[in-house]
């Protein structure tokens, strides 16, 4: 196996690891997505840049967490919980929600609650509200598996991906697609 790094040096492996992994997906934007429940203790909530659609029939969709305690821990006790899927307008609080300990669910974020419990990020782009059909134990990580049983759906504005360690601002289109 081949892996280049940044300027096109060519290093030469024949088994996957860690930093060849992290180093392919450091350059492959994901989206970028606040997880959050509410549980025994109060809300909790993580940024999450591994959510993607799995099934319209039935709606589901797939993540991952690095570890089942603190809000991961919360999120995964949790009868349902809210997939909210971010714009450009929430790099601020994707930064919050990335690192532990930092001061969240603040009156000045723009929490609401929904009248099934969870807290709901006012403005989102649109927020699922799931719970999960399987969860998965691969390394230190959790993969879940969640069915989609309810959204509210907010304004479009420019989406936010997640690439190189940095939250980034998509705009324009481009190339052209075609519907033939």
């Amino acid at each position: 196996m081949s892996i280049t790094k940044p300027g096109n040096v060519v290093v030469e492996s024949t088994t996957a690891t860690a930093d060849a992994l992290k180093l392919a997906f450091r350059d492959h934007p994901a989206g970028v997505s606040l997880i959050t429940a509410q549980t025994e203790d109060g809300p909790v909530g993580l940024t999450a840049s591994s959510v993607a659609s799995v099934s319209v029939d039935p709606p589901a969709l797939v993540f991952s967490v690095t570890r089942a305690t603190g809000s991961a821990g919360g999120i995964l006790r949790a009868e349902s919980f809210l997939v909210h899927l971010l714009d450009s307008r929430h790099s601020e609080i994707a930064r919050t929600f990335a690192v532990s300990g930092t001061e969240r669910f603040t009156p000045e974020q723009g929490w609401a609650e929904l009248a099934t419990g969870e807290p709901y990020l006012r403005g989102a782009r649109a927020a699922l509200r799931c719970r999960a059909l399987h969860t998965e134990t691969v390394g230190s990580s959790v993969v879940v598996v969640a069915e989609v049983i309810g959204s509210v759906q907010g304004e479009t504005h420019p989406p936010m991906a997640y690439h190189n360690r940095e939250f980034l601002s998509l705009g324009e289109p481009v190339g052209t697609t075609s519907n033939d």
